[in-house]
């Protein structure tokens, strides 16, 4: 999982990682034979190789393609971008709005080879913190512009914050929510290694690649997860 990329060494740091790290982390996968998906290859199939990762990039922030794009194109690299569709030409204002979101020009011209596109809600709100009538609205709201604008989107949702309802019966009416809208697959943090096929659709974890992170440390996370010495 990972949000900015930028070109100055010294801010890679937290949810933004340099230029150089995120091109060497990329190396490796390549130099050691692993295997990209799109998050939408994997509903059809049942076995997918050992060595094997999704790469996802939360926020569409413009910074992702000036600087994540050449490198994914460079060494043949997929990956699924998660978008927060009501920012869309705006900027991050959940954060410090520091960062420009992709337009919806922008999003359109990807290269689809690369590049697929996944919901990462509306309003990028916590979903704990909504009724099922708010989530619902924050859909439809989603799928209009959707379709509004001819985006190609794959039904797969990452929560805003990796944040959903965990307790049983608000957590069973929120996946019911998604059933009903037809959503394919949902990411929440987690910081393990995923099992494949996978046991919770809905719960489908990430590994958090922090800005600090040298190659050591990926390696370590590519293979365990964020172990606690992190």
């Amino acid at each position: 999982m990972y949000h900015n990329i930028t070109s100055n060494q010294s801010k890679s740091l937290g949810l933004t990682i340099s230029i150089q790290k995120f091109e060497e982390q990329l190396k490796y996968l390549v130099d050691n034979k692993f295997t990209s998906y799109f998050v939408s290859e994997l509903e059809n199939k049942d076995v997918i190789l050992k060595k094997s990762v999704v790469i996802t990039f939360d926020d569409v922030t413009e910074n992702q393609l000036y600087y994540a794009l050449p490198l994914l194109k460079k060494y043949h690299i997929k990956a699924t971008f998660f978008v927060p569709f009501s920012y869309m030409g705006q900027s991050d204002t959940w954060n410090d709005g520091s960062e420009k979101i992709m337009t919806i020009e922008q999003l359109k011209s990807l290269d689809s080879e690369l590049i697929e596109l996944g919901h990462h809600s509306f309003f990028h709100r916590k979903y704990v913190s909504l009724t099922s009538e708010e989530i619902q609205e924050d859909f439809d709201k989603s799928f209009a512009l959707i379709s509004k604008n001819n985006l190609i989107v794959y039904p797969a949702l990452a929560y805003p914050y990796g944040n959903y309802p965990k307790k049983s019966n608000q957590k069973i009416a929120f996946f019911k929510i998604l059933e009903k809208n037809k959503i394919k697959m949902a990411f929440r943090i987690g910081n393990r290694v995923n099992r494949f096929p996978f046991k919770h659709k809905f719960e489908i974890q990430r590994i958090d690649i922090k800005g600090q992170d040298n190659l050591f440390i990926f390696k370590l996370k590519l293979k365990f997860g964020k172990l606690r010495l992190f």
